[in-house]
C-alpha cells in the first residue's frame, strides 16, 4: 500500500498540508511550526500523548479513536495476562528479576502495550519510574533529550503470562534523543548503557524490544507486525563512522506456537485500523536481512521513490533496535534470547510535496493509528511469551 494526502483525508478526516492540525495538537511545539524539521516530528512521535490534552485535541480535529474504545481481548484459557501487584522496589532501586523482558519506547506505544500487557496499569500514570544509575548514564546525554525531561530511564510494571513472569518497560532512552555525541573510543552510548543495565537486572530467558515502525514496500498496510530475530544498523548521518553503522545481529530459537492464534486475536480492534486497508492485519517473519528491522540513525521512512535507500534493506524501518542486537552480542550470553516485534504504525508515503511535507504525513499517520497498530504487535508479544 502507497498513502498519499488524499488517503489520510479519508482515514483522519482532513489534509495535513492543506488543512494541518492546529498548534494544539502537537507534543513537541517545534514540529508545529512552518520551519520545522522532520527531526522536529520524529520527536513529535516519540512524545505524542493521544490521553493528554494535544492528544484530546488531535481526536476531536481528526477521525482517529483513543483507546477509551479499545474492545477486550478474548484471551485463551489460562493464558491471559495478570497485572502483578505495585512493585515495593524504590525507583531507584534495580529492576526485578523475570522470564521476559518487555521495552517499548513512544508514549503512545506505552499506553497501548500497558492496555495489552497489564490491564488496570497504565504506563504513564501508574507505572514505577526507574531511575536506578539515572545520574551517571545521564552525564552522556543532551539537554532536553526525553530521560533528562523525566528525571529517569524509563518506568515499568510486572505481569504474568501463563508461568512466565514479565517485567513491561516503557523506556525513556532513546539512541535517536539521548545524544548526537559519538562516544570516546572503547565507549558507549547512553542507550547501549541503559539496555545492559535492564538486562544485566532483569536476568530474562527472553528480551523483547516492540513498538511502531514505518513499514518499507508496497505490501505493509497498518497495522501488520514484524517478527524478526534479525536486526541491523544503516547508519549515514551521526553514526556513520562507527564500526557497527551497518553491522547486522541475529539470534535463534524463536518460539512461535501462538502466533497463528495471535492473528486471530487482532480481530477484536482491527476495526479502529484505518478503514482504507484491504485486510487484516498479517504477521510478518523476519528470515534474513533483506526482511529485518532496520535501525537508522536518521529520522527515514519509506516514499514510492525510495527518497532514503530504505528499500530492500528490511521490512520495517524505525531508530533503536539494532542497539539490543549490538548489546547482546556484547554480552555474549547464548541462552538469553531476544526478538524484534515492531508493528506497520505508517505505510509507504506517496513521493508528492517535499519530502518535509511527505514526513508530516507519515507522523500524522502514527498520531493516528500508532496506538492502535501497537494492540497488534502487543499480543504477538503475548504470543511469544506464551509460548515460552
Amino acid at each position: 500500500m502507497t498513502v498519499d494526502r488524499a488517503w489520510i483525508k479519508r482515514n483522519l478526516g482532513f489534509d495535513p498540508i492543506a488543512n494541518p492540525a492546529p498548534a494544539t495538537t502537537f507534543a513537541f511545539t517545534k514540529a508545529a511550526l512552518p520551519s520545522s524539521t522532520p527531526e522536529d516530528m520524529q520527536r513529535e512521535i516519540i512524545d505524542f500523548d493521544s490521553e493528554a490534552p494535544e492528544g484530546i485535541a488531535f481526536l476531536a480535529f481528526t477521525t482517529a479513536t483513543g483507546l477509551s474504545r479499545f474492545t477486550e481481548i478474548p484471551w485463551p484459557r489460562g493464558l491471559a495476562p495478570k497485572t502483578g501487584a505495585k512493585p515495593s522496589r524504590s525507583g531507584g532501586s534495580a529492576l526485578p528479576e523475570a522470564d521476559v523482558l518487555v521495552v517499548t519506547w513512544t508514549v503512545d506505544e506505552g499506553h497501548a502495550l500497558s492496555r495489552v500487557l497489564t490491564p488496570g496499569k497504565d504506563s504513564r500514570d501508574d507505572y514505577v519510574s526507574y531511575a536506578h544509575n539515572y545520574a551517571t548514564i545521564a552525564k552522556k546525554m543532551r539537554k532536553g533529550c526525553p530521560a533528562v525531561k523525566a528525571k529517569r530511564l524509563g518506568a515499568y510494571w510486572t505481569t504474568t503470562i501463563g508461568e512466565r513472569k514479565v517485567v513491561v518497560f516503557k523506556s525513556d532512552s532513546h539512541l535517536s534523543q539521548d545524544t548526537k555525541k559519538l562516544p570516546v573510543a572503547g565507549g558507549t552510548l547512553p542507550n547501549e548503557d541503559v539496555w545492559q543495565q535492564i538486562i544485566t537486572e532483569v536476568k530474562p530467558k527472553l528480551v523483547i524490544t516492540t513498538g511502531t515502525a514505518g513499514g518499507i514496500g508496497k505490501q505493509c498496510e497498518v497495522g501488520d507486525v514484524v517478527v524478526s530475530p534479525i536486526v541491523r544498523f544503516d547508519c549515514k548521518k551521526w553514526l556513520k563512522s562507527e564500526r557497527y553503522h551497518n553491522a547486522i545481529y541475529r539470534d535463534g530459537g524463536l518460539k512461535t506456537k501462538y502466533l497463528v492464534q495471535a492473528k486471530t486475536l487482532f480481530k477484536a480492534n482491527a476495526d479502529q485500523l484505518p478503514k482504507d486497508n484491504t485486510r487484516g492485519p498479517k504477521i510478518m517473519r523476519g528470515t534474513g536481512p533483506s526482511s529485518s528491522v532496520l535501525t537508522t540513525d536518521f529520522f527515514g521512512f519509506d516514499t514510492s521513490n525510495n527518497y532514503y535507500g530504505l528499500q530492500k534493506l528490511g521490512d520495517v524501518s524505525e531508530m533503536g533496535d539494532a542497539v539490543l542486537g549490538l548489546v547482546m552480542k556484547r554480552l555474549g550470553t547464548k541462552e538469553l534470547r531476544w526478538v524484534a516485534v515492531r508493528n506497520v504504525s505508517d505505510p509507504q508515503i506517496k513521493a508528492e510535496g517535499t519530502i518535509k511535507e511527505q514526513a508530516k504525513a507519515a507522523g500524522v499517520i502514527y498520531k493516528g493509528f500508532g496506538r492502535w497498530s501497537t494492540v497488534c504487535s502487543a499480543i504477538v508479544c503475548w504470543a511469544l511469551i506464551a509460548a515460552e
